[in-house]
């Protein structure tokens, strides 16, 4: 039996809608919803869009990049770690080394290394970290080329809670300009096949909501 184009499409959105309604918190969104940094209570996320991200001009803050369909279309990891604990963790390592997080949605792609970049050259301390639906992250620095980075976390599997944290308050230092050491990252040589094929769906799904031209949104972080 040969299979068409739609056929595809429809496989691969109900692989990924089975997986993703897999454990109980999760669900898949078809429209956005709203988050708020002071409030860090309850592992719902929503995301206030504010309108366009500005280049901001405090030394002390590092920018939290996410991707097109984070927190609204994909709301947890690819090991079904809410997206609401991911940015906690992030933030309150951010905030651990006295620093302030900012966090914008970059929409016009689903690259990890380019979010980040993006977010750095927005960010007053020139430090951002990327973030994919899936937990796939970097931490960048504006004056890099794109496809470099001070540290990637490439395997979204291996990644948890703390690691998130770490990523957080190692952004905080080198926005202080600090030469923290890299985030110790598990090694599993069977974590790549295990989960490459509903990694490949997931960033799919993410780059469906893609926007090549439109500019970088400001969000609100609230939690409930």
């Amino acid at each position: 039996m040969q299979l068409n184009d739609k056929d595809i499409r429809n496989i691969i959105e109900e692989v990924v809608k089975r997986y993703l309604s897999s454990s109980e918190n999760s669900e898949v969104k078809s429209t956005p919803v709203v988050t708020r940094a002071e409030e860090r209570v309850g592992n719902k996320l929503e995301l206030i869009d504010e309108g366009q991200a500005q280049k901001g001009t405090r030394s002390d803050e590092v920018i939290i990049a996410v991707a097109p369909a984070f927190g609204v279309y994909q709301t947890e990891t690819i090991t079904h770690i809410p997206h609401a604990d991911v940015l906690k963790e992030i933030m309150a390592g951010i905030e651990e080394e006295g620093l302030v997080p900012r966090v914008i949605r970059v929409l016009r792609t689903s690259d990890v290394s380019i979010l980040a970049n993006d977010g750095a050259k927005l960010s007053g301390s020139g430090i951002g970290i990327g973030l994919q639906s899936k937990g796939t992250a970097v931490i960048h620095q504006k004056d890099l080329f794109p496809l470099t980075n001070l540290e990637l976390f490439p395997q979204a599997p291996l990644i948890q809670r703390e690691h998130y944290r770490m990523i957080g308050k190692n952004a905080a230092k080198y926005a202080k300009g600090e030469s923290p050491k890299p985030v110790p990252q598990m090694n599993d040589q069977m974590a790549r096949p295990k989960y490459q094929s509903i990694a490949a769906l997931l960033h799919i799904k993410e780059t469906e909501h893609v926007k090549v031209n439109a500019k970088p949104v400001q969000l609100k972080v609230v939690f409930k």
